[in-house]
């Protein structure tokens, strides 16, 4: 099968650099250039040193449409503004890794319409689809959690929290992703106003039909470098083993959603594409654990499922990873 020719854009970040890592290896994908006009010129394991002796691509400043597929790392709000200034051909397929077009509202630009690329909920328009909005990290570990409930009809309001590592913040140093502020610390962050919800929003009245659900969420930041774990409580009536089989009905065939009858860690899922879901339950309060890696299931891993899925392959081509538990 002739190789899927891929391009980058704004490769010098986290996202990129995982990107990099999955497709150098990946059978059927061919990386034709990384761009970063920062770093142009400069080897890409100069800046991802995980690349030495993986590759010997350079950092090109500039970018070409001699592709099948573009990836966009830009960063959020960079993406529109790339595609409304450049002359993309209709044949080069995108995958948005910011959060430029996740809501329905932002789908539509210069002739193309983006598609929320959560397989687990949009498998079929995934593998039809040019263009592709991928998840965001929280929004992904949540929803996975949530969907079986809305299905059924089941969600009323959510309350959740959710802990993630420093690398959610992005390659950029500030005050809080600092290694001295991070160690040994914890803070809550865009308490109830995380950009996240409204694409959380969108996914649940897709699958429960209304929008009466108040999804009320307050992120952490943790002091870790990767990996996000939620735990998200609702009022449900059902018993523990009948909503149990709900979410394994649901997720039967889901390649990299688990339900576990036992109790879920974040080392089971960091640098994999796995999300692994538990669920406790009290009295009427149900409580769904999730856990994903932030940059591969929650970012460059789904972008590459999504790839897969939009060019016929295997779902899982190039994914098959293992976690790094010790």
């Amino acid at each position: 099968m002739k190789k899927i020719r891929v391009g980058i854009i704004g490769g010098a970040g986290y996202t990129g650099g995982e990107l990099v890592r999955l497709l150098v290896n990946h059978p059927n994908a061919e990386i034709i250039f990384v761009q970063s006009r920062s770093n142009a010129g400069n080897l890409l394991s100069s800046v991802h040193g995980d690349l030495v002796g993986e590759t010997n691509l350079e950092f090109s400043a500039e970018h070409n449409y001699d592709v099948d597929l573009l990836f966009l790392c830009a960063g959020h709000g960079e993406a529109k503004k790339f595609v409304q200034a450049n002359d993309i051909l209709p044949s080069v397929k995108l995958i948005d890794i910011g959060n430029d077009f996740r809501l329905q509202a932002d789908a539509n630009i210069q002739e193309r319409t983006f598609v929320y690329g959560l397989p687990e909920l949009n498998k079929q328009q995934v593998q039809s689809a040019s263009n592709i909005a991928n998840p965001g990290c929280f929004a992904t570990a949540i929803q996975l959690g949530l969907l079986p409930l809305a299905k059924a009809g089941l969600l009323g309001d959510v309350y959740t929290t959710g802990i993630t590592g420093s690398t959610g913040a992005g390659q950029g140093l500030s005050a809080t992703s600092h290694f001295s502020w991070r160690a040994n610390n914890i803070q809550a962050y865009k308490t109830l106003t995380h950009q996240h919800i409204g694409e959380i929003h969108q996914s649940l009245e897709q699958l429960q039909g209304n929008d009466g659900i108040e999804v009320n969420f307050v992120p952490w930041r943790g002091d870790f470098t990767r990996g996000i774990y939620v735990s998200s409580t609702v009022d449900c009536a059902l018993p523990l083993q009948e909503i149990t089989q709900l979410y394994k009905s649901f997720y039967v065939d889901a390649l990299f959603t688990h339900v576990s009858d036992s109790m879920i860690d974040m080392k089971q899922v960091v640098n994999t594409n796995k999300c692994l879901i538990h669920l406790e339950k009290k009295g009427n309060k149900i409580v769904i654990h999730s856990t994903i890696d932030n940059l591969l299931k929650g970012a460059s891993g789904q972008a590459v499922q999504n790839m897969n899925l939009m060019f016929g392959l295997d779902e899982g081509m190039g994914l098959r990873l293992k976690a790094n538990y010790f």
